[in-house]
């Protein structure tokens, strides 16, 4: 399969971290495009609610950050673009009110997952011109003082698609890998909200004051639209970490 100019009708698409937010955006827009999409995440009646209102999709309840979660995924048919998205609801406190199983949650979660998948991606491997895309965070570039690992763990599932791309390089596999990093919190998402809301009490202000005061933010269909452009209309300028903001999509240096 070439990986210049294909769209995503008749294609395999695999989300992980489906049912909600930012990926369940991502399954309706491929659905909608003609993709052969299988969501998965870890709640069944999520997903049951996401396939009555998505014809045709496919679905598997599944922790994706489990060892064996990616072989299970593959044997339903290696996809022709892994979407890897969703992970842990962080902490919203600072570290001298955390432990260390909530500090580290994202690491078990978020980063695990995106390890696990695209450790497989390579192993397997996936067909030359299949793309692995990794929904990272903003976070990982500024910062998040108040949600424990969250930002160490988004910056790591970055170099994971640095790495991975590097290794597939390597051995001539032809699969491309690559992190689309939300500049800004997105309140549409349980995520965003409960960020947006931490943060407010955190500075003393309201939940609108703190959403006004970020300025103009990226949407979760501004995401899945990013992902479709990257698949169907490749960067000309190589690279595998990309922030989508308001303005666009960016190659980050």
């Amino acid at each position: 399969m070439s990986s210049e100019n294909w769209t995503l009708k008749g294609k395999r698409v695999v989300v992980l971290g489906a049912s909600r937010g930012v990926g369940r955006e991502i399954v309706q827009r491929a659905s909608a495009d003609g993709a052969q999409v299988l969501a998965v995440a870890r709640q069944a009646g999520d997903l049951a609610a996401l396939a009555r209102n998505t014809p045709g999709l496919d679905t598997l309840a599944l922790d994706a950050a489990t060892e064996g979660a990616p072989a299970m995924v593959f044997r339903k048919g290696r996809p022709d673009l892994l979407v890897i998205c969703g992970g842990a609801t962080p902490p919203v406190r600072p570290i001298p009110e955390l432990t260390w199983a909530e500090f580290s949650v994202n690491w078990e979660v978020d980063a695990k997952m995106a390890f696990l998948f695209c450790r497989k991606a390579l192993q397997v491997p996936l067909a030359a011109g299949s793309v692995v895309v990794i929904i990272s965070s903003g976070a990982g570039i500024g910062g998040s003082p108040i949600s424990g690992g969250y930002a160490g763990a988004k910056r790591m599932q970055m170099f994971i698609a640095k790495y991975c791309q590097a290794e597939s390089d390597r051995r001539e596999l032809g699969i491309r890998f690559m992190a689309l990093v939300p500049s800004r919190i997105m309140p549409e998402t349980d995520l965003g909200r409960a960020a947006a809301n931490g943060y407010a009490q955190y500075l003393g202000i309201t939940t609108d004051k703190f959403l006004e005061n970020m300025g103009p933010r990226q949407s979760p269909a501004n995401v899945a639209q990013a992902v479709v452009d990257f698949v169907s209309r490749p960067p000309m300028e190589p690279g595998s970490i990309f922030t989508i903001s308001a303005d666009g999509m960016e190659k980050v240096s």
